[in-house]
């Protein structure tokens, strides 16, 4: 599901709706807050969390099951990026693919640009 050039795709959903489950929220009281942080070891992270909060300046992407809330700055460095979600044999857990990003490291945790 693409919205503003960020697209979060169906494995990512469903486990994002299980972990809202397993945390007893729900979509009608939580989005998921995807962003921007300096830190890591290439520079800048990705931060998710859910969150009781939309803020005026946010971006919503309402993907029927979840929303998710991205504030301005962060939308610059996330444009054209995916979240999906890996469940295999060489890593579980959520995956950014930013193609913005000029350089991650090992874990894919943080990017620069």
């Amino acid at each position: 599901i693409i919205y503003f050039m960020v697209s979060v795709t169906e494995r990512a959903i469903q486990q994002l709706v299980g972990l809202m489950e397993n945390e007893g929220i729900t979509s009608c009281t939580h989005n998921l807050r995807v962003g921007v942080v300096g830190g890591g070891c290439s520079g800048l992270s990705y931060q998710m969390k859910f969150d009781d909060k939309i803020e005026p300046t946010d971006t919503v992407i309402d993907l029927e099951s979840i929303k998710v809330c991205i504030n301005k700055l962060s939308l610059l460095y996330l444009a054209g990026t995916e979240l999906d979600y890996q469940d295999g044999l060489n890593g579980k857990g959520f995956e950014w693919r930013n193609p913005n990003a000029t350089r991650t490291c090992g874990c894919g945790e943080s990017f620069s640009l």
